[in-house]
């Protein structure tokens, strides 16, 4: 079967925007749309749940933490999303980062035990029986969900080696980036033998202008990144000092004339189309991927429109036959 084709929507833009990003990624023929939880952002429940009215088949995820939201609620804002969509609700859990929880004046504190817990919670209540648990970090207290048991895939998208050893153990499937690093994310989370879901997140750069839109955010995606990924990704102690000292200085803008392309294309896709299929389905072998998903990062729904249709096109043309594709 074809590779499996997702989309990750960043809700910088209206209720009815993000409904409708959605809608046109199912006629496009997109099998997953997640939200982020962005804390600030447009709520990604109501989204969703908006969604789930307006569409028949993609499936509807969110990608939260067990931070902002305790995961008790989470587990009943899903199951609520999973009535309204007739079971196509999944979740994307993540340690939690900087730029979702300082904000909140949210400290980042045992990051491993929340994430273990959050899924021990959310297992707990999809069976549908009152709940008396205690975990490292949260508790549960004769909690019960009113909406019966939920089978609800759970997904982690992780970068560290605790994460990963954990998500391999516990979750249904593992949410990949940074390009350079995927082999060893894979080998780390699947050292406990267990038969994981390999998704690969991307932007996916195939213009100038979009090579150039790479180089402003690629702050964000080192900022929390471990020494594993780093130096995967090429960038040594004294550039990683640099780019950090930039960043006080003056945020992504003051960072970015600092990245080169050769930085870019390690941590993403990037280059011509052609360039872009090639070096996807060189990773679908190499990887045996079963999803790739495109980030949607700003407003605006015919621009959106085409990048969905275009990623589909060059993606499609990459996935060979017979590569995998499981739920």
């Amino acid at each position: 079967m074809s590779i499996g084709l997702g989309c990750q929507i960043v809700p910088a833009m209206p209720v009815a925007e993000i409904v409708d990003t959605v809608r046109v990624a199912e006629e496009l023929g997109y099998e997953y749309c997640m939200v982020a939880d962005e804390g600030l952002m447009q709520d990604v429940f109501v989204c969703l749940g908006a969604a789930a009215g307006t569409t028949e088949s993609i499936r509807l995820g969110v990608v939260t933490n067990g931070y902002t939201r305790h995961p008790a609620a989470t587990a009943a804002a899903l199951a609520t999303v999973n009535e309204l969509s007739h079971g196509r609700a999944f979740v994307t859990l993540v340690a939690g980062g900087t730029m979702v929880l300082q904000p909140m004046g949210i400290e980042r504190v045992a990051p491993r035990a929340v994430l273990a817990d959050t899924i021990e919670i959310l297992r707990s209540l999809w069976r549908g029986e009152p709940v008396e648990w205690e975990g490292r970090r949260l508790r549960l207290d004769g909690a019960q969900l009113s909406h019966g048991p939920q089978s609800i895939p759970i997904w982690v998208a992780a970068r560290g080696e605790r994460i990963l050893e954990l998500a391999g153990r516990e979750a249904d499937g593992l949410v990949l980036m940074a390009k350079a690093d995927l082999g060893d994310a894979i080998e780390i989370a699947t050292r406990a033998g267990r038969d994981l879901t390999h998704m690969y997140l991307d932007r996916l750069a195939f213009t100038p202008e979009m090579i150039e839109e790479a180089r402003s955010l690629y702050a964000y995606a080192i900022l929390d990144s471990p020494p594993r990924v780093l130096s995967n990704l090429g960038i040594d102690d004294a550039t990683i000092a640099a780019m950090r000292a930039a960043f006080e200085r003056g945020g992504a803008a003051a960072l970015a004339p600092l990245v080169s392309d050769e930085m870019v294309g390690a941590y993403q896709i990037a280059g011509s189309p052609a360039q872009c299929r090639s070096q996807l389905e060189e990773m679908i072998t190499r990887h045996a991927l079963d999803g790739f998903f495109i980030n949607i990062i700003a407003p605006g729904l015919d621009g959106n429109r085409r990048l969905l249709r275009d990623v589909a096109e060059i993606v499609r043309g990459a996935a060979p036959p017979g590569s995998h594709h499981r739920d």
